[in-house]
């Protein structure tokens, strides 16, 4: 098997709809850091709404994460409950 290295360009928020569930946490762990290493406060999460699964998987990598200070449920104008908003600690761990 082949692994491929994708690059993602670094903005406020990220779609999280082309990957696989078992990719959530690796990459969100690397995509906040450098969120942080941006200066970015804050990010929004797009794991969409469907049965509920990425966003448990997003909630939970949140919840243990030593970058975040705090995440909720976007507005409705930013996706809902199809979305994550985190608040980042300022400085690095």
């Amino acid at each position: 098997m082949v692994l491929m290295v994708v690059q993602i360009p670094i903005e406020d928020w990220i779609d999280l709809h082309t990957f696989s569930p078992k990719e959530i946490p690796s990459l969100l762990e690397e995509y906040l850091l450098e969120c942080q290493k941006k200066g970015f406060r804050e990010v929004r999460i797009i794991h969409g709404k469907g049965k509920g699964v990425q966003m448990r998987i997003v909630q939970s990598f949140l919840r243990k994460s030593p970058l975040v200070e705090s995440f909720r449920l976007a507005p409705l104008e930013a996706g809902s409950w199809g979305a994550t908003l985190v608040l980042l600690k300022k400085d690095p761990p």
